[in-house]
């Protein structure tokens, strides 16, 4: 039986960083899921909800969001919870994978220094 992690993040305090990562891969079962909760064919859920990224197989779908400039498309803009939370990517219900989410910590420490409790840092990657 695996060891379930002790979680030392609390996500219903987070802008959804994590729902802003610019690659989300779907396997067929995550398609097939998406399928089921839509009351659709998995060829439409795919089409629908997944794009392809080259030889690496399904990616979810994107929008605008006005924090991170770019965002899943089942995040909810306002709430910033996902919008379909029980049928999400195995990908989503593995994060972060480990104990702490680092943007989590980056974001605890930015506010408590900066004195600003509400403070959102938006974090690009930097191509070196």
């Amino acid at each position: 039986m695996a060891k379930k992690l002790r979680l030392l993040y609390d996500c219903l305090n987070c802008t959804a960083y994590c729902c802003t990562y610019g690659h989300i891969p779907v396997t067929k079962r995550d398609i097939r899921r998406l399928a089921k909760h839509f009351d659709i064919s998995e060829q439409k859920a795919e089409k629908k909800f997944t794009k392809s990224d080259g030889s690496k197989g399904r990616v979810l779908r994107h929008k605008f969001d006005e924090t991170f400039e770019s965002a899943c498309r089942f995040l909810d803009q306002e709430t910033r919870r996902c919008t379909i939370h029980t049928a999400r990517p195995k990908i989503c219900r593995e994060y972060p994978g480990r104990s702490r989410c680092h943007y989590y910590d980056f974001l605890q420490n930015e506010r408590e220094l900066q004195g600003e409790p509400d403070l959102v840092v938006a974090a690009y990657p930097v191509d070196t």
